[in-house]
């Protein structure tokens, strides 16, 4: 009688085993899904709110540009350890009227013996400057593929935000430091 009544415990608990098993389970591929998404969705959490520097990406200009409020715009570049790249803005900073267009250019070399492919991410500094740096043109986000030895301009066309000087939080942003960070791209690395 005590063997019998040992017997259902013990599939009662072989199935709540299988039961916790496919629970974990189920929680490993929904944190999976999540880590795998949580990059595009931050990217375009960032890009509406202009959060952590984002900035905003438009595809015209201001129609007008506020005279004698000049503010200057510096240029960083920085290249993840993992790439075997130099990375480097071309231009000088430059100092522009808030609703003036520029094209200014970064270079990218590939050092490596070997092609490889890179991907960049971007943000501003000062941080609540992001919601009024609007880029028109960028190589951002976008996988940038060279060969040895290769080496490639990219251009960033943008202004700033006539509606930076309308505001008390922003009026008094003198200095803009646009920075970009290469890294090498996640769909092209080697398993």
């Amino acid at each position: 009688m005590t063997t019998h009544a040992i017997r259902p415990k013990i599939g009662q608990q072989a199935q709540g085993n299988r039961r916790t098993l496919t629970l974990l389970s189920l929680l490993v591929v929904a944190m999976v899904g999540l880590a795998y998404a949580s990059a595009p969705l931050y990217d375009l959490f960032c890009r509406v709110t202009g959060y952590g520097g984002t900035t905003q990406v438009v595809t015209e200009n201001a129609n007008a540009i506020v005279i004698d409020h000049p503010v200057k715009i510096r240029f960083d570049a920085n290249v993840n350890p993992s790439l075997n790249w130099r990375f480097e803005p071309v231009d000088a900073p430059v100092t522009l009227n808030p609703g003036e267009e520029v094209i200014i250019n970064y270079r990218a070399t590939n050092l490596g013996d070997a092609p490889s492919v890179g991907t960049s991410t971007f943000n501003v500094t000062p941080v609540k400057a992001g919601p009024h740096f609007m880029k028109l043109d960028c190589f951002c986000f976008i996988e940038q593929a060279l060969a040895p030895g290769e080496s490639v301009l990219m251009p960033v066309r943008f202004f700033i935000d006539p509606a930076i000087v309308e505001s008390t939080d922003t009026a008094d942003i003198k200095e803009i430091i646009l920075s970009y960070t290469f890294f090498p791209a996640l769909s092209r690395t080697k398993s």
